[in-house]
Parts: C-alpha cells; sequence; structure tokens
C-alpha cells in the first residue's frame, strides 16, 4: 500500500532552504528540539558501543555533540540536507565529517555504521519505505535505528483555528502514526520500541508561536498553502479562534512526538 502523505508532504528543496536560513537563530528556540533528541538517547539501548555512528538530520549539530560525548571512541557522521545547517554545525565539531545528504537516498556505503540516529527529521521525507530501507542498508549487523519524528495531532489547535478561518493549508501535514507502524513493521528491521508521546508548548500569544516556528525553519511549507500576505481581518480571525484553546499557561501548541528504536538482526 503506498504511503498517502508522498502528495502532500513538502518539497525538499524547500524545506533545505526553509532550514538553511534558519541555522543562525534555530537554537535560540530549540528547547522542544533539544528535549526530544534527549529523551531518544535515553531509549539507546545500553549495551550499544558503535565502532561508527551516522547523526542524520544533524540541524546545528546539538547531537552530533552529544553523540560524540557518549561514544567517544567511535567515528562520527553528521548529514543533513541543508546545507546552511551544515556550515554552522561545522564549526562546533563533533564529527569527523559534515556530509550534504538525502535521508532517502544515504551518501553510505552498505554496512556503514552501528547506529542511525535521527531526531526531529524524518517527518520531511515522504518515502518513509526508503528511509527505512536505506537504514537497513547501512546499518550493521546488530545495527541501531532510533528516530524521533512527528505524526498526525502535531499542531492540532493552529489547524482548528485555521480551518475556522479559510481552506487553505497553513500548518504542516504529517504522517498518520499508523503509517509508521505499518512500514516499520514491513521494514525487515526488528522492531525494539515504538510509541507516541505528547509534548506541549504554552505561549503568551499567537505572534510568539508563529516566530518560534519561523525561527525553527518549520512554519508552513506544504502545497496549498496560500501566497502573498495574510489580510488583517483573518489574522484578527484566527487570533480569535486560536483563543479558545487558551489554558492557564497559555495557547497550547501540541506536539504529536513519535520514537521509535528499530534494531537489523544477523541475516
Amino acid at each position: 500500500m503506498p504511503d498517502c502523505s508522498h502528495s502532500v508532504l513538502p518539497d525538499k528543496r524547500q524545506v533545505a532552504a526553509s532550514f538553511s536560513r534558519a541555522a543562525e537563530t534555530y537554537d535560540a528556540v530549540a528547547d522542544l528540539q533539544r528535549a526530544v533528541g534527549s529523551q531518544l538517547l535515553q531509549q539507546l539501548p545500553d549495551e550499544l558501543a558503535p565502532q561508527r555512528w551516522v547523526d542524520l538530520g544533524s540541524g546545528t549539530g546539538y547531537f552530533t555533540r552529544a553523540l560524540a560525548a557518549r561514544y567517544p571512541q567511535a567515528h562520527g557522521l553528521a548529514v543533513d540536507i541543508a546545507e546552511g545547517m551544515l556550515r554552522h554545525a561545522r564549526e562546533l565539531g563533533g564529527a569527523e565529517h559534515f556530509v550534504g545528504g538525502d535521508a532517502e537516498h544515504l551518501p553510505l556505503r552498505d554496512g556503514a555504521c552501528d547506529l542511525l540516529f535521527s531526531s526531529l527529521a524524518l517527518q520531511w521525507c515522504a518515502d518513509l519505505p526508503s528511509v527505512l530501507s536505506e537504514a537497513r542498508r547501512v546499518l550493521r549487523p546488530n545495527g541501531v535505528l532510533a528516530f524521533s519524528s512527528l505524526c498526525v495531532g502535531t499542531l492540532g489547535e493552529l489547524r482548528s483555528a485555521w480551518e475556522a478561518v479559510d481552506g487553505f493549508v497553513h500548518v504542516n501535514r504529517f504522517r498518520a502514526f499508523e503509517d509508521y507502524q505499518r512500514h516499520c513493521a514491513d521494514s525487515g528491521l526488528e522492531v525494539l520500541e515504538l510509541r507516541t508521546e505528547d509534548r506541549v508548548l504554552h505561549f503568551p500569544d499567537l505572534r510568539s508561536l508563529t516566530h518560534e516556528l519561523k525561527a525553527l525553519g518549520a512554519h508552513n511549507l506544504n502545497p496549498g498553502r496560500p501566497d502573498g500576505l495574510t489580510g488583517r481581518e483573518r489574522v484578527r480571525a484566527l487570533i480569535a479562534a486560536y483563543e479558545r484553546f487558551r489554558q492557564t499557561q497559555g495557547l497550547p501548541a501540541t506536539y504529536r512526538v513519535v520514537y521509535a528504536v528499530l534494531r537489523k538482526n544477523y541475516s
């Protein structure tokens, strides 16, 4: 069965350009990204002692450096589709090489690594089966793919508020958790863990939320998004619609995070 999200996920060239532009602002607003990646690190098998690891979708290199600290004897490689992010990360180090590359077509030889770590990057890949196939190809026997991603339910409050205003696509689309379950089960990798967890951020107002999304490079990149500036009337309507979700802590923004740990068995 094809992944129905193929036709609605954003063009990766736009994703790369957007994240390249955000390289200098990303870390200042990436609290959620750091929390999710740290949780993923904790879920790595205790007995894992990789000789070579890859940080896939390495961004500014925060977890590249964390992996280097965790596995000081291992060789590390950082891979990202956004050249601007790679330039930023190279200056801070953590890996022997920083390479431009796509998770669906990894620039790695067969059996190249023991650990493929990817935090909050694979939601931008339309072809998840290809990502998993590539992971299986580049992992050595007993190697581990650990990834976090986002699924349907993410930014649901913002999506609902926009739906009350117009019919355009204003919020990034994500694949369903059931798609992750199906594709991981069919990947030929052993599924050690696959679950979701909601993380809710709170903002004082809508502008604070949209500013953070832009600073992260994760603002609306989908086909079907409106062209041009958003009119004042529509902005006022959006603010009013979002205010219905307000909680004591502020305006909520839910991120439905997928955590997965898969292993390539001997075969």
